[in-house]
């Protein structure tokens, strides 16, 4: 076998690795007794998130010299730091971060997706079970990289370097938020919230949220802000009931 034929092959074998992801296996099940949560008594916490003081000027970014990021944001790229909505703070991750211990909640097997689209990473925030696979993937005709750099997790630094390649990552352990970039185009970020159960949300529309499907008993719930920080409140819920609370941020 020639050198030129076994190069070939291992690029072939490398770039179709890359293009169809790496899928790594879910953590063990739970374990035996575990409750699950009774529907019919389940609650909902519900609320917004606000923002407090004088909005700052969003400056768009020039997106460089790459003919798609160009032709794709004529007006510059708004950056998605500070996101205020007739004063509601959006992409924040709302989340339980603590309460009623003991249950048990199915891991989703349908893939959360990250994509790298007008050159931008789209959501700009987003959630996603441990044991749950996140796909990235690049829509865009033109060259990006995805670097996620966690702390409780291993880190990655992965090229999609043509349209349509994906990634696949689970995460085994919670963590809230990760921070992911693309070092070919700095202004790319996103930031990925890990958590343990199913109670989490982004805010939208106004920094409104919603948590559905609570078991009743008394929860820490936490808000996390890319540029904020966290705000947290205590929360008790009966069985179907109903409850609001408000984050701010200033």
């Amino acid at each position: 076998m020639s050198r030129r034929f076994q190069f070939c092959a291992a690029a072939a074998i490398v770039l179709a690795a890359s293009c169809g992801g790496r899928k790594e296996a879910a953590p063990a099940s739970a374990p035996a007794g575990a409750k699950h949560v009774d529907a019919a008594t389940a609650g909902v916490v519900s609320g917004r998130v606000l923002f407090k003081g004088d909005v700052p000027q969003t400056i768009p970014i020039k997106p460089g010299t790459d003919r798609v990021c160009v032709d794709e944001n004529p007006g510059g790229i708004v950056p998605e730091e500070l996101v205020v909505d007739n004063g509601g703070l959006e992409n924040v991750f709302i989340y339980v971060r603590d309460g009623p211990n003991g249950y048990s909640f199915d891991v989703p097997t349908e893939p959360v997706k990250l994509d790298q689209h007008a050159c931008r990473f789209v959501p700009h925030v987003l959630g996603v079970r441990t044991g749950q696979p996140l796909t990235i993937t690049n829509s865009d005709d033109v060259a990006h990289n995805v670097h996620a750099t966690p702390v409780s997790n291993p880190s990655f630094n992965r090229s999609q370097a043509l349209k349509n390649m994906a990634e696949t990552k689970v995460f085994d352990t919670p963590e809230v938020m990760i921070p992911f970039r693309c070092d070919i185009h700095p202004w790319m970020q996103a930031y990925v919230g890990v958590v343990d159960n199913p109670f989490f949300a982004v805010s939208h529309d106004g920094g409104r949220f919603e948590l559905k499907g609570l078991p009743p008993g008394t929860y820490i719930i936490q808000a996390v802000h890319e540029k904020f920080g966290t705000n947290s409140v205590q929360v008790t819920i009966g069985p179907k009931e109903s409850k609001d609370v408000t984050f701010t941020f200033q």
